[in-house]
């Protein structure tokens, strides 16, 4: 999010504690076990990485930095200053309850990233303070009562977004704008979203679900929070800024500290410390505020009125006049109370409601190591049977080895005007067998089945074996041949055959089998000796090496006889010396002195 001048005095207090920051993220967590090395997609390695660009205005203040001298605010004095301790962390019943158990889902999902759930609330705070930006109050399930959006990403003073959900959660089919409480962009909750309440959706609107999404984002690539340089990347990822990063952890080590009560719901936090830029309207309707918030228009008027003159008394009983009205009026009948406000619910956006495959239904044929010539490409339709723009497509790639071009396994791609999506090409592993593109609307995954892709892989045919340098051949016995000898299989056109499977054996020149514990042999994966072996396969450059040939006390010559898959074979002859006789000890001929 994009840093406003109107920060300055708070980033300029945040800049002295910048150095003891950096110095102690470590143990804002604590110390931990090594780092976790799962393999994700890490949105901190890229730096085109949307959700990490300006995407709205982030509320800086730290928790010592809250405005003074206020009544009912944190830091000010006279009445009201002991609950201002608590509202200054407190947080919503709700919101509280979302940030633990999505810490307890990624306990229990992702060990290896220890997320302590006081870091998800750092970042709910600093991004829309717990959902509570701008009057919004979350219902019985934590769904905010009415979209918390940032500002339209069209480059004005944020980053240039293109829409890529066709308005499904922020509303605006150009460009993006990021949504809920803790403020995603479409294209990452696409990515990263989960149901954090079990009611089987995927919301960003909902607390449960945006605090399980935060967790997942901040752990991906296999981040260890544990550790100061993976928490302070995993921080950077969500809003590439240095400021960003200082404010959000220091929310987290006020909340360590313990002293977090949670809040009535409806009463959020206090009034006056609202973000400045979360959404993209200022002009809310008096219905919408919360309460202390109204208009002054709208408070009875306290002007003092003239009061008419009392004539002197007569003694005598005056007749009524119906021009002069009682000093005392009677009291008014009590009115109805206001109906609360009820917010008028958004038009749902058009939700995809088919995915069609497009192209043949063939099974792709590539050999190992090599690229299939098709791609998967799909058509998303709505509920008419019109070609959806924008719809999230999620592909994902399995098989022995196999992978995108760009080495993923697992990435979105937004349908275009024509309603399709097409993968990136996929390159087939080093060995044999099946591979599968799976293709799904991200976000509708339960409502519209997925699409699949099938793939063969096969070996080149082999043209001929050779064996790699100029190799020691000999060796003595009791021992090893000093060179481990290399293999490469080659086609007819002279292009390297990938995965060609090769087996090993020696034997006597004849061709017969040495004996029993006879001779140069391998050791088998059991550790035990063996004259065959199934050495493996070749690699991307259709070379293999055999392990070590070890030797016994037998000497003499031998036949290694190496064969593919496809019957191509080269034969190599080994030469065990003999062991070399000691020289002929010569008599002596000096004479035996006398005893």
């Amino acid at each position: 999010m994009k840093i406003l001048p109107t920060r300055a005095a708070s980033v300029s207090r945040q800049g002295l504690c910048t150095a003891l920051l950096v110095a102690s993220l470590t143990a804002a967590v604590g110390a931990g076990p090594p780092h976790n090395t799962a393999d994700a997609d890490d949105p901190a390695k890229d730096p085109k990485n949307p959700q990490g660009m300006p995407h709205g205005t982030p509320n800086l203040t730290l928790p010592d930095l809250r405005p003074n001298g206020r009544p009912g605010l944190p830091g000010a004095s006279g009445p009201g200053k002991e609950d201002t301790k608590d509202a200054a962390t407190g947080i919503p019943a709700t919101a509280l309850d979302a940030y633990r158990k999505a810490a307890q889902r990624a306990a229990a999902d992702m060990p290896g990233c220890h997320m302590p759930w006081e870091l998800i609330a750092g970042i709910g705070q600093v991004e829309t303070q717990h959902a509570t930006y701008n009057g919004a109050r979350m219902t019985a399930d934590g769904t905010t009562d009415k979209p918390i959006l940032g500002p339209q990403l069209d480059g004005n003073g944020f980053a240039t977004v293109k829409d890529t959900d066709q308005g499904l959660w922020d509303g605006d089919t150009v460009y993006d704008k990021a949504v809920g409480p803790t403020q995603f962009l479409p294209s990452t909750w696409a990515q990263y979203g989960a149901d954090g309440n079990g009611d089987g959706v995927k919301n960003p609107n909902n607390i449960y679900d945006a605090a399980l999404g935060t967790a997942k984002y901040l752990c991906a690539g296999g981040k260890d929070m544990n550790r100061a340089e993976d928490l302070d990347r995993a921080i950077l990822s969500y809003n590439n800024s240095r400021s960003y990063v200082n404010a959000v952890t220091e929310w987290m080590r006020a909340y360590q500290q313990g002293n977090v009560p949670s809040l009535p719901d409806r009463t959020g936090v206090p009034s006056g410390n609202t973000p400045s830029g979360n959404a993209p309207s200022r002009n809310v309707p008096s219905g919408n505020m919360p309460s202390g918030n109204a208009p002054s228009g709208n408070a009875p008027s306290t002007k003092p009125q003239p009061s008419k003159p009392v004539p002197p008394s007569s003694g005598k009983p005056t007749p009524a006049d119906p021009g002069n009205k009682p000093s005392t009026p009677p009291a008014k009948p009590p009115t109805k109370p206001e109906e609360p406000h009820k917010p008028t619910p958004p038009t749902p956006p058009t939700q995809a409601s088919r995915l069609e495959r497009v192209g043949d239904g063939k099974t792709w044929e590539t050999t190992a190591g090599e690229t299939f010539k098709e791609r998967a490409r799909v058509l998303v339709k709505d509920k008419s049977g019109k070609p959806m723009a924008g719809a999230p497509v999620r592909f994902v790639v399995s098989g022995d080895g196999a992978a995108f071009a760009d080495a993923s396994t697992e990435l979105t791609v937004t349908t275009g005007k024509d309603g399709t999506a097409t993968a990136p090409p996929v390159v087939a592993g080093l060995k044999i067998g099946k591979v599968k593109v799976a293709a799904t609307v991200a976000g509708r995954e339960r409502d519209v089945p997925a699409v699949e892709f099938t793939g063969t892989v096969s070996v080149r045919a082999a043209e001929k074996v050779i064996v790699v340098g100029e190799p020691d051949l000999k060796a003595d016995p009791n021992g090893a041949f000093a060179d481990r000898i290399t293999v490469k299989v080659l086609a007819k056109d002279g292009k390297d055959v990938i995965g060609s499977a090769v087996t090993a054996k020696i034997t006597k020149l004849d061709g017969t089998t040495p004996a029993a514990k006879e001779g140069p042999c391998f050791k088998g994966p059991d550790g035990k000796r063996t004259w065959r072996l199934e050495a493996g396969t070749t690699d991307k450059d259709g070379v293999l090496t055999l392990p070590q040939l070890l030797t016994d006390g037998h000497s003499g010559e031998y036949l290694l006889t190496v064969t593919t898959g496809d019957g191509k074979v080269l034969s190599l002859r080994l030469l065990v010396k003999a062991p070399t006789a000691p020289p002929p000890t010569t008599p002596s001929t000096k004479p035996t002195p006398a005893a």
